[in-house]
């Protein structure tokens, strides 16, 4: 169980990191339209990766940190699946067992044992004991 939990907060960093590297990819990189403005001799063109050597390399990583960003996305759901089949709501583990005889009452809860329910009747409209005159 213990090593689970480390490998999940393994996990949870590398997510973490890979959707950091992937935000600050994409913010680095320019879009489609902006080397119109190098035509005109705005000075854009003269790039740290050179004129055409930044887009590829740049795709490439963002490709690659998108499918580990995936891959660690399908691994939190899958301890999150596992953590949910073994603990309930509050974070309880769950322990089902059988109650012979009578069962305890919960304090603050009225006392269900030896009543009778009573199930109000409800009449739907257009019934018999109506009439419609």
């Amino acid at each position: 169980m213990m090593e689970l939990q480390v490998l999940e907060t393994l996990v949870l960093v590398v997510h973490v990191l890979a959707a950091l590297a992937i935000i600050g990819l994409v913010l680095i990189q320019q879009g489609k339209g902006a080397d119109m403005g190098s035509g005109f001799g705005s000075g854009a063109s003269a790039t740290v990766f050179g004129s055409g050597g930044a887009g590829n390399f740049l795709t490439r990583a963002t490709t690659g940190l998108a499918i580990l960003f995936f891959i660690t996305s399908f691994g939190l759901a899958f301890f999150a699946k596992t953590k949910s089949e073994s603990t309930n709501v509050v974070g309880m583990p769950v322990v089902e067992r059988q109650v012979e005889g009578e069962i305890p009452e919960l304090p603050g809860l009225p006392s269900t044992q030896d009543q009778e329910v009573e199930i109000p009747s409800f009449e739907t409209p257009g019934s018999d004991t109506e009439s419609n005159e």
